[in-house]
């Protein structure tokens, strides 16, 4: 049954961020030269570059089991990846560990993952897989292993996707078969990707940090940069309606 990709009904000031995101960030397929600047650009100013209306695509939901970190931490990053994107598994092996280390850990990120298979079949049932395994709480060891070196070039047929739930540690494979070729993993994986198309994503990674777009897997200090300012902002802004509050009473 082929996915829609009729956009997702959005609101005006949505719509507005997503044809400039469209237009102006999610561009990139491969990371940027080290000679060059980032694709997204990430500047000092922590509200450049921002779109508010984009932070609420965060579902900040706290039983996702394709999201790590706290539901109420002040910065969210959306990726939006594929397990055939060669750069996306560049990014969960190079920089997003590093990234959990020191944001997520210690309560300022929540990384929510959202399946956006662009290149075909195997996508698909790679996306519908990794959505099963984390049915039985081990998306996230199904997604380091999937994207271990050189395990997209041995491909995501069914055998294969069976033995990386093994190496994952999912305990029922009988259910994780049934989930993976379910209606409910189909639907799963179609919300992600339509959520992606009505941005204007045609490339991954693209990610949105707090409602600021980085396309491709940019160096580690873009995101660094990026969930710093995040975290500024949403700091300060909590500090301002403590103190708003404080002189009203």
């Amino acid at each position: 049954m082929p996915i829609s990709r009729k956009p997702l009904v959005l609101g005006v000031g949505v719509v507005t961020a997503a044809v400039l995101l469209g237009v102006a960030s999610y561009t990139a397929t491969k990371p940027a030269p080290a000679s060059s600047s980032p694709v997204a650009d990430v500047s000092a100013d922590p509200q450049a570059g921002v779109y508010p209306e984009l932070t609420k695509l965060a579902r900040r939901d706290a039983k996702d089991p394709l999201a790590v970190g706290r539901a109420d931490a002040p910065v969210v990053m959306i990726e939006y990846a594929d397990f055939k994107c060669g750069y996306c598994g560049k990014f969960a092996r190079d920089t997003e560990p590093a990234l959990v280390e020191k944001y997520v850990e210690n309560g300022t990120l929540r990384i929510e993952w959202r399946n956006f298979p662009i290149f075909g079949e195997e996508s698909e049932a790679a996306a519908r897989a990794a959505w099963a395994a984390g049915q039985q709480g081990r998306f996230w060891q199904f997604h380091a292993a999937a994207y271990a070196a050189g395990a997209k070039e041995k491909g995501f047929g069914g055998p294969r996707l069976r033995e990386l739930a093994e190496q994952a540690g999912v305990p029922d494979l009988a259910r994780f078969t049934r989930d993976t070729d379910g209606e409910a993993a189909r639907r799963a994986v179609a919300k992600d990707q339509e959520e992606g198309y009505a941005l204007g994503a045609t490339s991954t990674p693209s990610f949105l940090v707090n409602g600021r777009p980085i396309a491709g897997a940019q160096p580690a200090d873009t995101f660094t940069e990026a969930i710093e300012a995040a975290s500024e902002a949403a700091n300060g802004k909590a500090n301002g309606a403590v103190n708003g509050s404080a002189a009203k009473g």
